[in-house]
């Protein structure tokens, strides 16, 4: 699940709450859901417990997630997929 339907999907109690726990803006995590800011690792793993998993670090850094946690399996393989070239 991408991170702006989460937070679209928990109202704002939920938007409030994970500012309040990042410790960052109402803009600044508008920007990180929308993608106009780039999610660190680091936050990924804050956000990925925060939702108890619904959205995954995967979900949130598509294109290098695998090179950042090699050890890291999906639960399901939605978003990251392998390349085949």
């Amino acid at each position: 699940m991408q991170l702006n339907d989460f937070l679209k999907a928990g109202g704002p109690k939920i938007r409030k709450a994970l500012e309040q726990h990042l410790g960052i803006s109402k803009s600044y995590l508008s920007q990180l859901a929308t993608g106009r800011a780039a999610i660190s690792p680091s936050r990924c793993i804050v956000i990925e417990t925060f939702t108890d998993g619904k959205v995954s670090r995967a979900d949130m850094r598509p294109s290098d997630w695998a090179e950042i946690w090699p050890d890291y399996k999906q639960k399901n393989n939605t978003t990251a997929q392998e390349d085949t070239d």
